[in-house]
């Protein structure tokens, strides 16, 4: 398993959670949801990678920046692990701005919105420059992120951008946004979240539908990572990995399992009968 290290910008206490793994070309099947709702914001990442039931990995997915106070970020991928990780790593080292020569990072955003923009920028520049080497290779470029956190002054905002680096912004009507293999774990969601419901009720949701997801998906699976950040805190309340066999992500299946049963069960049964012969 590969072992997280934190990372820290020189002359501050800016940490960052990241992965020492190195970059691979497989292509990865994931389910990343987030839940913006009045409290707060919750994310949630499987950490499967694979390339076939033989070559099967861990890899983590969800990277969390954090000066609190100051700044939480949390950056969820899908898609191709080396391209998401190029992009990550080019929002970390950044690029130079040609007016201020400031270097430009994620972390150093004015605001969300900027943060989001800086995320299509460095992913047209990955796709921009490796646009040859995959059509040669007849490969495609597959790769989106969600996007979340706070900085202080600006509002609590969760995104969703697109392999082409646009993006779209979660909003009440719509709490809920989910990159990967989704369709699975969207009843759940559609269900059960509203913009009014609490925090922690939030994360046992988005982990019942991670848990649909792994149930019908075996390129979905644990260890699962997840952050909630409570609105204007600037800080990650939880940021915790859920790992194989834990009691109470174990007991949560269990319970799920056994009260869709039970209301299969109190539904009477159609009442519907084949015609008179």
């Amino acid at each position: 398993m590969p072992q997280r290290r934190p990372h820290r910008y020189k002359g501050t206490d800016l940490r960052i959670e990241a992965t020492s793994t190195p970059r691979t070309d497989r292509l990865d099947m994931t389910y990343c949801c987030g839940i913006l709702v009045r409290d707060g914001l919750v994310m949630i990442a499987d950490t499967r990678t694979n390339a076939g039931l033989d070559n099967i990995s861990v890899f983590r997915k969800l990277h969390i920046y954090e000066k609190p106070g100051e700044l939480v970020m949390a950056l969820a991928s899908s898609g191709n692990l080396s391209f998401s990780q190029s992009v990550v790593s080019t929002l970390i080292e950044g690029w130079p701005n040609p007016q201020t020569g400031e270097v430009e990072t994620l972390t150093n955003a004015p605001s969300m919105f900027r943060a989001a923009q800086r995320i299509g920028r460095a992913i047209r520049e990955v796709s921009d420059r490796d646009a040859a080497a995959l059509h040669a290779a007849e490969v495609s470029f597959d790769v989106s992120f969600l996007f979340g956190g706070q900085i202080k002054g600006d509002r609590l905002r969760l995104f969703m951008v697109y392999n082409a680096g646009n993006f779209i912004e979660c909003t009440p009507d719509t709490p809920y946004l989910q990159i990967g293999e989704h369709k699975y774990g969207k009843p759940v969601l559609d269900r059960a979240i509203t913009h009014e419901i609490d925090l922690y009720d939030a994360l046992k949701i988005g982990l019942i539908s991670m848990d649909s997801t792994m149930r019908s998906n075996l390129g979905v699976g644990m260890p699962i990572d997840f952050v909630m950040v409570r609105r204007d805190t600037c800080q990650a309340e939880l940021s915790h990995r859920i790992e194989p066999g834990e009691p109470y992500f174990h007991d949560l299946r269990e319970r799920w399992s056994a009260a869709l049963r039970a209301a299969q069960n109190s539904i009477p049964r159609p009442p519907y009968k084949p015609p008179p012969r």
